[in-house]
């Protein structure tokens, strides 16, 4: 028995996702455990499909254990969110690898560009705020200051999942885990690619083309046959999400919030709040992110702080870990994984949200997040889903 882990999003699920599994197996993975993002997702925007429906088809997919990712780690940057996740892999006690795919395809380029990476941000870390200072991002800084170090850790680390891949890296070692990586060299497609490469897509561009909902899309091509149906069935029901559709109670939550309670927002920093409070006045969520748009803070954190306020993730709930582990989805191959688990974990790991959250106070507030999250992610529907689904919510052994 060898259990794997996987840390992804699934938005949605695609061949590289698919191939990333079966690279698992074949290195020796008899059990995949994922943690997954919920309703929300790093790119600051919500899934184009509600979590639980994206964990059942995991586990049609070749992974048998998903559990959720804390919507504040999710709508973080990439260090937190690799942090939440490697925790939720580490705490269960019976994982022994972390399976990611990653540009380089290298575990040790890897881990000497974390190295290289560490050592000037200690190092040149007077460069590093000199070049912020000009309004450019952290990523920006340290890829620059690498680049007078060593240019070819620069290219790797200018990558976006081997900069993710170097983040989960941090995290194992941050942890002491026991948990060891390894990486599959990623096939066809690059992330965020405006092309298809053969069958290979990008998620965004399937999000992209899913959203103009033309009807000729080729999906099948670039997806499994569930994925498939099940993304028709979700069109066809009004269960597609768009961000889009959330546009009057963001501009709603920003009119109706002071720029004191702006700056307590996850993510908010150097005075961002006043940009926030000045720009409320927008008529359109296009309108808002090109006024609040500057060098240092990308349209993805932007989006991320928006998303964010709306929900109420403030900068004190990234000062936990995740206390416990949701579990969305499990097979029976799931259910020995958790077994094993019931011997070694740190923590609780279950299904149900109201259970978890009675532990203590820093549970009984993840959790009022969570429902919170999935709250509002039923109005980015095409058909608006009651409230409170989500703490309702009823998860079975999957037997199919």
């Amino acid at each position: 028995m060898k259990i794997s882990g996987i840390i992804c999003e699934y938005n949605p699920f695609h061949n590289g996702h698919l191939y990333h599994i079966r690279e698992t197996r074949k290195n020796g993975a008899t059990h995949i455990v994922v943690v997954m993002s919920g309703n929300f997702v790093q790119r600051g925007d919500v899934a184009v499909m509600d979590k639980l429906t994206r964990a059942r088809l995991a586990v049609r997919s070749g992974a048998d254990l998903v559990i959720e990712l804390p919507v504040q780690y999710c709508l973080s940057c990439a260090e937190n969110f690799a942090s939440g996740a490697v925790w939720l892999l580490h705490c269960l006690g019976a994982v022994e690898e972390l399976s990611f795919g990653s540009e380089c395809g290298d575990i040790e380029k890897l881990r000497k560009a974390l190295d290289t990476v560490q050592l000037a941000a200690v190092s040149r870390q007077q460069e590093i705020e000199k070049i912020m200072k000009m309004g450019y991002t952290y990523p920006r800084a340290i890829n620059s200051v690498v680049s007078g170090i060593d240019p070819r850790i620069a290219n790797i680390i200018n990558s976006p999942n081997n900069m993710l891949a170097i983040e989960y890296i941090r995290a194992l070692n941050k942890f002491a885990s026991h948990i060891e990586p390894f990486t599959v060299k990623r096939s066809g497609s690059e992330h965020d690619s405006a092309q298809p490469v053969q069958e290979f897509a990008s998620a965004s561009f399937i999000r992209e083309n899913l959203l103009l909902k033309t009807g000729n899309f080729p999906l099948s091509r670039y997806t499994t046959p569930i994925w498939a149906e099940s993304i028709k069935e979700a069109s066809e029901s009004g269960r597609m999400a768009s961000m889009r559709k959330l546009e009057r109670i963001i501009l709603y939550k920003l009119r109706t919030s002071s720029a004191e309670e702006m700056s307590l927002v996850s993510n908010v920093a150097q005075g961002f709040e006043n940009r926030m409070y000045s720009a409320r006045t927008s008529s359109s969520l296009e309108e808002l992110l090109y006024r609040l748009k500057t060098k240092r803070y990308t349209m993805a954190r932007i989006r991320r702080i928006l998303l964010s306020l709306l929900i109420g993730i403030r900068q004190s709930d990234m000062e936990h870990l995740p206390p416990y582990g949701r579990i969305l989805a499990f097979n029976d191959r799931g259910a020995e994984i958790l077994a094993k688990a019931k011997r070694y974990a740190l923590m609780s790991y279950a299904p149900s949200l109201s259970k978890l959250s009675e532990a203590n106070d820093v549970c009984r507030r993840f959790a009022q997040l969570e429902e919170k999250a999935s709250d509002v992610y039923g109005l980015a529907l095409d058909s608006i889903s009651s409230a409170q689904e989500d703490i309702r919510a009823k998860i079975m052994l999957d037997m199919e």
